[in-house]
Parts: structure tokens; C-alpha cells; sequence
């Protein structure tokens, strides 16, 4: 009974000052104007075409959203005629605003200004090639301050040419619906809350913020692409002459000094460009110095040389005695390889450091977070320095530096085999493993005097030779049946009604590659994607102008980067970092 009353208060109010503000009705249609936009100029039967309404709105006036909190006022709507059999579905309204006017007890939920309503036209699959002219119908009811106008309607038709299968067709207003997927994008992150990294970084004080960010460098240790810092840095400072403890954590000080200089470097370009995390292993200028970088550190455990500071200021720091040096520049290269580490934490605090736009604050968020990344190898240099002072000294320790400068020989190989042709690139670390654990077993006669050592090294390098023995043989592997990326095959799977997936990777990338080992090849896993369309993107070269494309194109942060697409060419699922075959299946089941 309330809510009449209510409405016949509204319904005289709006007869009153409808009076003074319009004396016919019909001239409200100077307050809005539309514009529709289809993606396609021309369609083959049977696909699915986005469609987009531009809305224009006088300034002073309001029009009711797709949900009015008042039930007497009425929702904004389209209704496309489907005389042809064309049906406009999955429609996306803006997200409304909710604002309080003098003739009204409440907030209500209205759009202004300039927006779109987007949604997909579906063409039917028996339809006749010709044009077909289809109205539409845009329903409104606009309001200002004062009141709200009687409720309106304007028609207006879209023009669809329906071609054989012979002509081909292509995209239109590529920039527009682009714009409109990644104002989306932000309007869900509103609705959800999506970037927690963000929200929390927001909510939190500087001090506190430092701290999450801290702990969030020491969560990154879990993750798979921080794997090659642990035989490098025991490789590194187990083979290190003797030595103090004080001179040991001086050294495990300067390497993780120089993972977080790396680390700030990234946090201050980052925030100038909000350029991809890790771009740095895509030029392959970086990945032939870090190569090299290896290479002259193994060196050193042959004994070619040593790393060692400059006397003059040997003597003046007493303690700094050779392998700091080495130690700190260890620091910087190993911060270079670690930086593809881009679990959905450190996307969050990249999308945040550049959103902010602050140099400083960007240095400093990079460089807690890579002391949250160093401090354990801090202590397994601590530790790694420390074995070989356990055993009395001997011959043993030279075969033990020998096996820690294969160990860098083979990083060396591993960042270099991408860049090498197929079937190089692929063959390339296997053979140097299988050569390196013959040389230990047949080559390598220091420390045969050390039974147990003897037998360790044995054990070890028949380990290492069964290692690589089976990297060579060719396997059959089971995997989701990929397809290279190509631009106009992911058009063409986009309107052919089915969901995609898009895999981006980096030949690289080690999370990328436990993806491809564990996830992409089981059983289940392999079973759901037969119904999708399923796309590699190699982000492996370097920064070409292919591999800029795609990582502007789909605001890809760092790899991997995983994409599940609806069968309406809506983004549903963004996958970062490793995940486990149980956790990509529910995402795979949850998108139709």
C-alpha cells in the first residue's frame, strides 16, 4: 500500500514539473543520442558478432539503470527484433551509479554521461546470404534533480550483410571493442575485488606495506623459477676458498645486495612503463652476458682465475678478501634470473608499482622484495661456505669445485639453448648433462683418495648420466592439443562459438615448461580441452614487435600467463604462474 502512495506522489510530482521543464514529451530524445557498432561488416551464417551501444547523455540529466532500486521506475533496456531470427544476448550493462535527488528518499541506480551496453548478435546457421536491416529498440527513462521524465523509447536498425562462405570477412571497430573489454576488465576487478595485491598494498601503511612485501619475497622461494638459484649458489660459495664466518656473510651480504639492486632496477622501470616483469630474459643481448657471466664464474672453479677486488681497496676494507667481487655481480646476474618469478603476488605489485608512477616507491618495494627473496640464499651461502670446513682438507675439495663449475657451465647452456635452432635448442643441455657425467666418471681423479668421496662422485654422476640419457630419448608426450598463435585463426576460433585457451610461454621460463610436464599433460586435463580451441603464444625472442603486439594486446604481465576464453570471446579465467592439474581443471569445467 506504501509503495502506491509513493508512486502517485512521484506520478504528481512529475506532472508538475514535467510541465515547466518540457510541454511534449517527445522532445526528451534531444537529451540522448545512441550509436550501435557491430564488429563485423560482413557475417557468415551461424557466428556470433559482438555488438556495442554508444549512450550520449545531456549533463544535467540521468537515465535509469538496467536494475532501478525504485520498483515504479523503469529499467533501461534493448530488444533487438527477431523477425530474422537474430538474437542479442549476454548483454553487459555499465556498472551504475548510485546517487541521491531531491525527489527521492534514496540512492538511486542511474547511468550519465557517455557509456556502452555491449552484448553478441547471434546469426542463425540457416539464414540466406543477402542484407538484412534489423530494428532495435532502446527503452529509457531519464531523471534529473527533480524529477524523472515519462518513460521513452528510440528505434533505430542495424545493417548485417550475411556472405557465403566463400567471401571472407573482417573485424571492424577493432579499437573501440578492444577499449570496451578492458574498461570491463576494471569495471569486474571493481565488482569482485579481483586484485587483492593491490586492494591490500592500498589499504595498508607504508611500514606495513614493506612488510607484506618482505614476506611476499620470501613466499617466492616456493615457486618453481627460483629452482636454478639453489645449485648456482651452492655451486658458487661451496666452492669458495676457506674462509671466516664474518668474510662468509660478507659475501652472502653482497649477493643478496645484488638481487635486490637487480630487483630496484626492475621496480623503477616498472613504474616509469609498466613494462612486462622479466622482459629483460627476452633480449638476447642479456641472455648471451648472463651466459657469459656463468661461463667466467666456472672458470674461476677450475682454478683459470680468481675474482678478486682491487688491492688498493683490499687494504682499505682489511677484511674483503677475493670472491666479493664475484659474489656481488653473482648478486645482480642471478636477480636478472629470478625476475621471470611472476606468481600472481608479483603481478599484483607490478600492476601496483605502476599504476602509482613513482620511481622511489617502486625502488623500494623492488628492493624489500627481493631482501625477502635473498635472505635464504644468504643462509645457504652461510651454509654452502661452510661444508667444505667440515672434512679435513684435500684433494677432494679441487673435484668438488669441479663439480660446482659444471654445474654453472650448465646454467650457461640452459639460457642459451633457446636461442640456438631446433633441434639444437632442444638437444642442446641433454648432451652437454650426458658429457659433463662422463667426465666426472672417467676424467674427474681428484679425491679418489677419499673412499667416501670417491663413492659419493660415482653415485652421483651415474645419477646425472641417467638424467640425461633421458632428456635425449625422444618421448610421447600427452598434451592439450596446441596450435601456434596466429591472429587470424584465434579470429576465427573467437566466432566459432567454442571456449580457447591461451597458453603464453617462454622457452625460458621454467614454470612455463612444469606447465607443459605436469598440468597440461594430464589425463583429465587433456580429456576437458578437447572442446575448447587451444593456442600457444611463444613469448620466447626477443622484444620483436610480434612479441610487443601480443603482450599489449592481452596485458600480459610476465609468463606464464594462461587465458580461458568463453565461447562468447569473453575472458573468464587469467591463470599466472604455475598451477596443479586438479586447479586447471576446475577452471577449464567452470567457463562454457
Amino acid at each position: 500500500m506504501l509503495s502506491k502512495i509513493k508512486f502517485f506522489i512521484y506520478l504528481f510530482l512529475f506532472f508538475v514539473s514535467a510541465q515547466n521543464i518540457f510541454p511534449q514529451f517527445g522532445n526528451q530524445k534531444e537529451l540522448l543520442t545512441i550509436s550501435p557498432f557491430l564488429s563485423f561488416e560482413k557475417v557468415h551464417a551461424g557466428i556470433k558478432i559482438k555488438f556495442a551501444l554508444k549512450v550520449n547523455l545531456d549533463t544535467t540529466w540521468h537515465i535509469n539503470s538496467n536494475k532501478p532500486n525504485e520498483d515504479f521506475l523503469i529499467p533501461t533496456e534493448i530488444i533487438l527484433d527477431s523477425a530474422a531470427g537474430m538474437k542479442l544476448t549476454d548483454l553487459v550493462y555499465p556498472i551504475a551509479k548510485e546517487l541521491k535527488f531531491d525527489f527521492s528518499e534514496i540512492p538511486l541506480s542511474v547511468y550519465e554521461g557517455e557509456f556502452f551496453i555491449t552484448g553478441f548478435i547471434h546469426v542463425p546457421k540457416d539464414i540466406s546470404v543477402g542484407e538484412y536491416y534489423i530494428p532495435f529498440t532502446f527503452h529509457y527513462q531519464a531523471c534529473n534533480n527533480v524529477t524523472c521524465l515519462a518513460p521513452e523509447e528510440i528505434i533505430d536498425t542495424l545493417k548485417i550483410s550475411v556472405v557465403d562462405f566463400d567471401t571472407p570477412i573482417s573485424e571492424i571497430n577493432q579499437d573501440l571493442f578492444a577499449k570496451i573489454e578492458f574498461e570491463k576488465m576494471n569495471e569486474a576487478k571493481e565488482k569482485t575485488g579481483d586484485d587483492s595485491v593491490t586492494s591490500l598494498l592500498d589499504e595498508s601503511g607504508f611500514f606495513l606495506v614493506l612488510l607484506l612485501v618482505f614476506l611476499g619475497g620470501l613466499a617466492l622461494n616456493l615457486t618453481p623459477c627460483v629452482y636454478p638459484l639453489i645449485p648456482i649458489t651452492v655451486g658458487y660459495f661451496g666452492g669458495q676458498s676457506e674462509g671466516s664466518t664474518k668474510r662468509l656473510a660478507l659475501m652472502g651480504g653482497l649477493y643478496v645486495l645484488g638481487l635486490a639492486v637487480t630487483y630496484s632496477i626492475i621496480g623503477v622501470i616498472t613504474s616509469l612503463s609498466g613494462a612486462i616483469f622479466g622482459a629483460l630474459l627476452q633480449n638476447t643481448y642479456v641472455i648471451i652476458s648472463i651466459a657469459i657471466i656463468f661461463l667466467l664464474l666456472s672458470f674461476s672453479m677450475f682454478g683459470l682465475y680468481e675474482f678478486k677486488l682491487p688491492d688498493s681497496f683490499v687494504n682499505k676494507v682489511g677484511a674483503a678478501k677475493s670472491g666479493l667481487f664475484g659474489a656481488l655481480f653473482m648478486g645482480i646476474t642471478m636477480g636478472v634470473v629470478a625476475a621471470p618469478c611472476i606468481g600472481p603476488f608479483v603481478i599484483g605489485l607490478v600492476t601496483y608499482v605502476a599504476a602509482k608512477g613513482d620511481p622511489f616507491y617502486g625502488f623500494i618495494l623492488f628492493f624489500v622484495l627481493a631482501l625477502g627473496l635473498g635472505l635464504p640464499y644468504f643462509v645457504l651461502a652461510l651454509f654452502s661456505g661452510k661444508i667444505k670446513k667440515l672434512p679435513k682438507a684435500g684433494e677432494w675439495m679441487v673435484a668438488v669445485k669441479h663439480i660446482f663449475g659444471i654445474i654453472l657451465i650448465g646454467m650457461a647452456v640452459y639460457f642459451v639453448a633457446p636461442l640456438l635452432p631446433k633441434p639444437y635448442s632442444t638437444y642442446a643441455l641433454p648432451v652437454y648433462v650426458l658429457l659433463g657425467a662422463l667426465y666426472l666418471l672417467f676424467f674427474e681423479k681428484n679425491g679418489n683418495n677419499v673412499r667416501g668421496f670417491k663413492i659419493f662422485r660415482y653415485v652421483f654422476s651415474v645419477i646425472v648420466l641417467a638424467i640425461g640419457i633421458y632428456s635425449i630419448v625422444p618421448t610421447q608426450k600427452n598434451s592439450i592439443d596446441w596450435k601456434p598463435f596466429d591472429n587470424a585463426q584465434f579470429l576465427e576460433a573467437k566466432n566459432s562459438g567454442l571456449p580457447i585457451i591461451i597458453d603464453f610461454y617462454a622457452d625460458w621460463c621454467i614454470p612455463c615448461k612444469e606447465l607443459d610436464a605436469l598440468t597440461f599433460s594430464d589425463a583429465t586435463v587433456i580429456e576437458e580441452s578437447k572442446r575448447f580451441i587451444g593456442f600457444k603464444a611463444d613469448m620466447t625472442k626477443t622484444l620483436s614487435e610480434e612479441v610487443e603486439t601480443l603482450r599489449k594486446e592481452f596485458k600480459v604481465i610476465g609468463v606464464p600467463t594462461v587465458l580461458i576464453i568463453d565461447s562468447n570471446g569473453i575472458e573468464r579465467e587469467r591463470i599466472t604462474g604455475f598451477v596443479n592439474a586438479e586447479t586447471f581443471l576446475a577452471k577449464l569445467k567452470s567457463v562454457k
